[in-house]
């Protein structure tokens, strides 16, 4: 199996454990071919982005203790799915991303431009 990279083409980094994150809950925004959402971007999600992704009709804030999931709230990471990130930005609200923890299936949807834009100054 080779290395996964990322969008800067670098060694694809941990996204998240707490909460644990990724399409594989293993901390990582990998992806693979059940994953329809494309779960590739690694966001540190901000109050305004968990409310309109909640009007869209997917909760991210709330617990769901039937699938171990803590509910997530402002500052956590999580990867995101890439449509659900162009959805956000193209409403204003998009979180900052992680690029080091970021996919590079995610330039099939936003570009590399719009990521570094978001990108979190760490």
């Amino acid at each position: 199996m080779t290395e996964a990279k990322n969008v800067i083409g670098t060694k694809l980094e941990l996204c998240c454990t707490s909460p644990m994150t990724g399409y594989y809950r293993d901390g990582f925004c990998r992806t693979g071919g059940q994953d329809f959402g494309s779960h590739v971007i690694c966001a540190q999600v901000t109050a305004e982005f968990l409310e309109f992704t909640k009007s869209r009709g997917n909760d991210l804030s709330t617990p769901v203790p039937d699938y171990n999931f803590p509910g997530l709230k402002p500052g956590d990471r999580w990867c995101l799915c890439a449509s659900r990130f162009l959805e956000a930005l193209e409403a204003g609200v998009a979180p900052p991303v992680i690029l080091c923890a970021t996919h590079p299936r995610a330039l099939e949807v936003v570009s590399l431009d719009e990521l570094k834009k978001h990108a979190l100054s760490e």
